[in-house]
């Protein structure tokens, strides 16, 4: 596996080997050693998610605050989405800034968001199943969103139209008046 450190030198795409043939393809999608090794973290993952979405459905921007902040591991296994990081580390030199990155079936690419990003993603392709791995459980008394079109941030969802969005994400804060990590 090999890392791409991105914009935002803390979000890191990670890239798998990929062993294809005319059977398929294998490839090894995570490896506590190999991935303590590139991230740095050394976090047990706790749960995993998954997600399944039509073209258009925007989730985020979304992360936790309190006891239970969550980093997360993403990719895309079936379908392709931009899967969107925004540092809401107050005091960081990349403060409100964003990175986006293409995951998708077919690159097999995942990215690394750790505690103190907000994250998101849009689905590009007609459906896509997104799994996501973190480090801690989810506590509803943490859960924030900041507005996915907020000016401050500018984020270039790379989508013609109006996304789809939750009813919890229409109502999202503007990153100005969010709650954010120290």
């Amino acid at each position: 596996m090999q890392a791409i450190r991105t914009a935002l030198p803390d979000v890191i795409l990670l890239e798998p080997k990929v062993f294809g043939d005319d059977r398929g393809f294998f490839m090894e999608t995570f490896n506590v050693q190999t991935f303590q090794r590139l991230t740095g973290c050394a976090k047990p993952f706790v749960q995993d998610n998954h997600s399944r979405s039509t073209r258009g459905v925007l989730r985020g921007l979304h992360y936790q605050l309190g006891a239970r902040p969550q980093d997360k591991l993403v990719r895309a296994v079936a379908g392709s989405i931009l899967d969107v990081a925004v540092d809401i580390r107050r005091g960081s030199p990349t403060f409100g800034k964003w990175v986006g990155e293409i995951l998708s079936a077919e690159n097999k690419r995942q990215l690394w968001v750790p505690v103190g990003f907000a994250h998101g993603f849009i689905v590009l392709s007609e459906t896509a199943e997104v799994l996501y791995k973190v480090t801690d459980y989810y506590d509803p008394q943490g859960e924030r969103a900041i507005r996915w079109n907020d000016p401050d941030i500018g984020v270039d969802w790379s989508y013609q139209g109006e996304p789809l969005l939750s009813a919890k994400d229409a109502v999202a804060a503007a990153f100005r008046d969010a709650e954010v990590f120290p």
